[in-house]
């Protein structure tokens, strides 16, 4: 959430990732994770988003965009919009996709 001590919030969650899972099985838990964020407006801005990209992302992307996964909605609503700035360690080529996505119904 906006305002809060990061370290504690997000950054200290550990991905759901192991080394035994294929890219096609991780692509699949993060789209599922994707389609249910917690708000409807979010399902559908993230789970649109991924079903255009997650197929084309590489494994290093896959770890961004799930570090992405791990934050609040009104943060990542924030960011995508451009309300706010994200923080650096989060402003990547995936934030930079998600910023350009725009859902189409």
């Amino acid at each position: 959430m906006a305002g809060t001590d990061r370290n504690s919030e997000s950054l200290g969650r550990e991905s759901l990732s192991t080394k035994d899972e294929t890219l096609e099985v991780r692509r699949k838990r993060l789209r599922f994770r994707s389609w249910h964020r917690g708000t409807r407006e979010m399902d559908l801005l993230v789970g649109s988003f991924a079903d255009r990209h997650l197929a084309d992302f590489d494994r290093a992307q896959l770890d961004r965009y799930e570090a992405l996964l791990l934050e609040a909605d009104p943060d990542l609503y924030n960011w995508m919009t451009g309300a706010v700035a994200p923080p650096p360690e989060l402003d990547h080529d995936v934030m930079k996709l998600l910023r350009d996505f725009r859902y189409e119904p």
